[in-house]
């Protein structure tokens, strides 16, 4: 069998997988929601002002994408006593758990696989309504990377999410009745939408994903309140737009470069920051250029859609290193210079600091085993060319096609100036093959195999704290499983993530050490903890739910959980006093 059905076939069998016990598409009655508070839009100003919310507004927490909670009742003293609050019960579909809950006031509100959407009182746990979105059989033949949803969406009254066949749905907040319902592309010829939607300025900013199978990416923006599309953004570009001259003539249009994770904002200077994915196909020799914009960072006008800048991390990638980890917004001094920067640790293995006003970069510092890139030359990272596959050329490299970082969200702590990056310590082997683009076929032009890092012997993942004032490494904590969970930073000093073998860990912030680990949560954990407080009283929560990325595309190096348990639980932590 080829890799390219192979592919195929992985991802029909993942539309196969179970479904969700027990979902409707209707609101439960309302005794359900007797003692629960009345529901407080959003507003543009809670938004501006998110990172100081009780609650956790986004998916990233506030604009600048730093999961950091402002929060101080946890702290290293008393983080042991971390105990369970509520939880979900089990949600019984065996695909990974990749949502960001949010919180507004007692109201929660999460996403499941397969497009599911519940509320919760964030206080008590109890079910307010639950909908179930109807996701057409044609999608899941184009989800390249499991069913995942990663949350929804605040603005006003409505709770928006985007769906696996393409559409962006508004549901209300209180009571979970559908009030808009947008497509804004067709399902199964390569797009899918798994993000989370960000909303700035009144409107919905949205990205698709589908890079492996040649969908050419692009971002969305809809009005917030009625679903009316307003700008589209294409991120590869066309032969009459800056950067069109990097395309051989027409591959712009099966190009790929999705830009399939949530975004940040910059209030300041009213500019939208957002990731654009791998070219297609992978195979570079078919492409010759740099392939703008593609891997790149993209500063953006969230009223138009228009350009301002980009900063491209890998040209001409032959290696899957998407640029769509969250750029996050914080202020660094390096070498005595301050800056308004944006870091963010890349999948191809570097870690970059960013002046965010200008575009031009900081800092590259190398963060994982790499050798498929040599070096910053110029503020470029130039690829090394004897590790590029070809047609009958098989290499070896590192870091892997899912990167030295994947798409788990990092953490930054202003207090200890510190990022904190869950790592995959794994390299790979490819070998071009031909290829010829189908729209909702794989459009690879490579075979691929996951590797042990040579340097890294029994070590797949880690989690290390990043100094931002050198982007050198601070801290490590090392482990034979991958580090799949998102991290939390929180002004208490507590960081948080979590691990493939059913565990949230505390660590402190400044010295890496274990402070706390959670029971088993009954399935590993890939999604990123978040903090709120009501009423006074602070809280963690995180998803459990084993799947995503690593079960489906680590070889052999994923035997070890093939057969971990599956199924989803929310758990909502607190301190006993």
């Amino acid at each position: 069998m080829t890799k390219k059905s192979n592919f195929a076939r992985r991802l029909l069998a993942t539309a196969g997988w179970g479904v969700c016990a027990g979902l409707l598409a209707t609101s439960l009655p309302r005794s359900a929601q007797a003692g629960q508070d009345a529901y407080t839009p959003v507003t543009a100003s809670m938004l501006d002002g998110a990172q100081s919310n009780d609650g956790w507004l986004m998916f990233n927490r506030d604009y600048s994408g730093r999961n950091y909670a402002p929060f101080t009742q946890i702290t290293p003293q008393n983080v042991g006593k971390l105990s369970v609050a509520w939880t979900s019960g089990k949600i019984d579909i065996p695909d990974g758990f990749e949502d960001t809950p949010i919180v507004n006031g007692d109201y929660m509100f999460v996403t499941t696989p397969k497009d599911h959407v519940i509320a919760y009182n964030a206080v008590t746990g109890a079910k307010l309504w639950e909908y179930d979105y109807q996701v057409p059989a044609a999608a899941y033949k184009t989800v390249c990377c499991d069913t995942n949803n990663r949350g929804v969406a605040l603005s006003g009254n409505l709770a928006i999410f985007g769906t696996l066949d393409n559409h962006v749905v508004a549901l209300n907040a209180q009571t979970g009745a559908v009030v808009w319902n947008v497509s804004i592309e067709d399902p199964g010829i390569g797009y899918s939408i798994s993000e989370a939607p960000l909303v700035v300025n009144g409107k919905v900013i949205i990205g698709s994903g589908g890079g492996e199978y040649g969908a050419r990416g692009f971002i969305q923006a809809l009005n917030a309140q009625t679903g009316a599309k307003l700008w589209k953004t294409y991120t590869t570009a066309a032969p009459n737009q800056p950067g069109g001259d990097t395309w051989p003539a027409g591959a712009y249009k099966t190009g790929g470069g999705a830009p399939w994770m949530t975004g940040t904002y910059d209030p300041d200077t009213n500019t939208l920051f957002w990731g654009a994915g791998n070219p297609g196909p992978w195979l570079a020799t078919m492409r010759p250029g740099k392939n703008l914009y593609t891997d790149s960072l993209l500063a953006i006008d969230p009223d138009t859609g228009a350009l301002k800048w980009y900063y491209q991390y890998t040209a001409n990638d032959t290696w899957d290193y998407d640029g769509v980890n969250t750029p996050m917004l914080t202020d660094l001094t390096y070498k005595g210079k301050n800056y308004k920067a944006i870091v963010e640790a890349n999948r191809n293995g570097y870690f970059y600091a960013i002046n965010r006003t200008t575009g031009k970069l900081i800092y590259a510092k190398v963060f994982v085993h790499d050798t498929s890139i040599k070096g910053i030359v110029n503020g470029q990272a130039v690829g090394n060319d004897a590790v590029r596959p070809a047609l009958d050329k098989t290499i070896f490299t590192c870091p892997s096609f899912l990167g030295g970082k994947n798409w788990w969200p990092a953490a930054v702590d202003p207090a200890t100036n510190m990022a904190y990056v869950p790592t995959l310590h794994a390299c790979m082997s490819m070998t071009g093959v031909p290829v010829s683009y189908a729209a909702g076929l794989p459009f690879l032009g490579e075979t691929f195999k996951m590797e042990p890092d040579p340097t890294s012997p029994g070590v797949l993942g880690s989690f290390q704290a990043i100094d931002l004032s050198t982007g050198k490494q601070v801290w490590q904590k090392k482990t034979a499983a991958p580090w799949d969970g998102g991290a939390l930073a929180t002004a208490g000093g507590v960081v948080f993530s979590g691990t493939p073998n059913g565990h949230l860990l505390a660590f402190d912030g400044k010295t890496g050490k274990t402070l706390w680990k959670s029971p088993d949560l009954g399935s590993g954990i890939i999604a990123a903890p978040i903090s709120y407080e009501v009423n006074g009283k602070q809280y963690v929560a995180v998803w459990s739910g084993w799947g995503g990325v690593w079960p489906i595309w680590s070889g052999k190096l994923g035997a070890p959980l093939a057969k971990a348990p599956r199924g989803g639980q929310l758990y909502v932590f607190q301190v006993n006093q």
